[in-house]
């Protein structure tokens, strides 16, 4: 069964897109901690980070560097932390989250509700960075 990642990679969940390839996918987190956060995953749904092959998961890596680079662009922050926890969808992901301080990255920390206005603005911003 398809995971909700891999339905959103097909269009029948919709998201807020920040860039794909062929290969990888990168969408606004409708949960975050933080304005900006957001996921990058692999196309091939696979369920462990680590059990990607090598070269797709360097090759996800680098995918990364570029959202992380346009997003810190459009995102007032000291950086972009990465985490990855992979217990809540069976879907190979990565978070990554603008962040001042160690404490934005705790994903203990209420998550931010965001009106759907600033999702694609800030969805907007980081693509006009890219």
């Amino acid at each position: 069964m398809a995971t909700i990642f891999t339905k959103i990679i097909k269009g029948e969940i919709p998201c807020y897109k920040i860039a794909e390839d062929e290969k990888y996918f990168a969408f606004l987190d409708i949960n975050p901690l933080a304005k900006g956060h957001l996921l990058v995953i692999p196309k091939q749904e696979t369920d462990y980070l680590f059990d990607l092959e090598d070269d797709h998961l360097a090759g996800m890596m680098v995918f990364a560097k570029k959202i992380a680079v346009a997003q810190k662009k459009a995102i007032s922050c000291k950086r972009v932390g990465v985490a990855v926890l992979g217990l809540e969808v069976p879907h190979a992901h990565i978070h990554l989250v603008p962040m001042n301080s160690e404490a934005d990255i705790n994903f203990r920390n209420p998550k931010l509700q965001l009106t759907q206005e600033e999702f694609e603005n800030i969805a907007i911003a980081i693509r006009e960075n890219l």
